[in-house]
């Protein structure tokens, strides 16, 4: 099918600083490409300062959506007319859809890690699970296992200035969702903090990192002393993607428990916006080669 631009074609967005890096714009164009589908996903350098003018144009220019990266998916929230359930708890918005000029917020960041490891055969639901970190992607993962009805969360940070948002974070979310959650502080100096961290593990079906512990300056850098954190039947996923391997994945591998990269996050939570905006499913694996899975 001819899927030339023309006077039709639908325009989606990206909105981030820098937006060079992404493979957005080639997974969604590959996607359209093979769907016959007659959208175009661009690129545009946008920062905080710009954000509001960029929403405006949305509307002006009848675009059908946009994706964000931090911290415009913040700073997003207030020019939008509605924030879907998942981007309200989770306090970040990574999806926008145009319906007829209102502008919904959504976040697919959450449901693409849920995928992801349903794919590992891990049946969160009603299970326990231990995370590190309460940034914007562990919020993400935090916020859609809770409305997914996984039984409890033990999450792990290091005490920072931003300590009591992540605290007040915690509570909303167990209070919206029912789920038993509880903020632990990590701090690899104290022998008790890492003996509460080994125990939390203990009881846990499923391992996240959700930090850039293991990437660019601390790659090879893991919080996880040795394999003796690690039981049968444990699954660990780091949401960092480059490098492919962290040393926390490696660890877990090396003892025998099943692992999982951040790529196929990225793919779903590409794919989920890309079903908000077409309401068709990406062929995720005429994708999956393009992000070296």
């Amino acid at each position: 099918m001819d899927t030339s631009i023309n006077a039709c074609t639908g325009l989606v967005a990206f909105f981030a600083h820098p937006c060079h890096h992404s493979k957005s714009p080639l997974m969604h164009n590959t996607a359209f490409r093979i769907l016959g589908l007659n959208y175009a996903y661009l690129a545009f350098d946008v920062d905080q300062s710009g954000l509001e003018t960029a929403v405006t144009a949305m509307r002006t220019l009848n675009m059908r959506g946009a994706n964000l990266s931090m911290p415009n998916k913040v700073a997003v929230m207030e020019y939008l007319d509605e924030i879907a359930p998942e981007a309200e708890l989770a306090g970040a918005v990574n999806t926008i859809v145009n319906e007829n000029g209102r502008l919904i917020g959504h976040n697919t960041d959450g449901t693409g890690w849920m995928r992801a490891v349903g794919e590992l055969g891990v049946a969160l639901s009603g299970e326990k699970m231990t995370i590190v970190g309460t940034g914007g992607a562990a919020k993400a993962i935090i916020a859609q296992a809770a409305l997914d009805k996984v039984g409890e969360i033990s999450v792990f940070n290091r005490r920072s200035p931003r300590w009591g948002e992540a605290d007040r974070f915690a509570a909303a979310v167990a209070q919206r969702t029912g789920c038993k959650l509880t903020l632990h502080e990590l701090n690899t100096a104290d022998a008790g903090c890492m003996e509460r961290l080994r125990r939390e593990i203990a009881d846990s079906c499923l391992l996240s990192n959700a930090t850039n512990v293991g990437m660019a300056q601390l790659e090879g850098q893991t919080y996880i002393p040795d394999a003796s954190y690690f039981h049968p039947g444990l699954t660990v996923t780091d949401a960092i993607y480059s490098p492919k391997e962290t040393a926390l994945l490696q660890l877990a591998r090396e003892a025998g428990c099943q692992t999982q990269n951040g790529d196929l996050m990225v793919l779903y939570q590409g794919a989920a916006a890309f079903r908000y905006w077409t309401g068709q499913e990406m062929p995720v694996e005429d994708i999956k080669p393009l992000l070296g899975i």
